[in-house]
């Protein structure tokens, strides 16, 4: 089993989300003053906020995030050990994961968080309908 390759499709997958959730705050905010209609699709911000719920629920109950436990599992079982990395796995990493006490991270999700709900009560999200679907 490519255990190490599927190690680092799950840290790109992480990547990917932590994109999503970090990009999206701020594509909501300038989508809203420049009039893009997607920004405030239903689905777009629902899939938004349980993402940083679910970060911030995991973070306050001291719990890693499922990705990272699954991407360490998966490196074990690659037999890595050390300073055995791929390229993709080393630089990500270096972007991704900061040493820090859990406390602090719960801290800044929360902040995060809160931005998000703001964002969600001053530019509400609407479920579109009919032909005005696609804009």
């Amino acid at each position: 089993m490519p255990y190490q390759a599927i190690a680092d499709t799950v840290l790109l997958l992480h990547f990917g989300i932590v994109i999503f959730v970090v990009l999206g705050l701020p594509l909501i905010l300038i989508g809203n003053r420049i009039g893009w209609l997607w920004v405030n699709s239903l689905w777009w911000r629902l899939a938004h906020l349980a993402t940083i719920v679910i970060v911030v629920l995991q973070a306050w109950l001291g719990r890693y995030c499922s990705l990272t436990e699954l991407e360490s599992s998966l490196r074990e079982q690659a037999g890595q050990g050390g300073y055995e990395r791929s390229f993709i796995e080393h630089w990500v990493q270096r972007i991704l994961y900061v040493d820090a006490p859990m406390w602090s991270f719960a801290v800044v999700y929360t902040g995060f968080a809160l931005l998000v709900g703001w964002a969600w009560w001053r530019f509400p999200p609407r479920l579109r309908r009919g032909k005005d679907r696609g804009a």
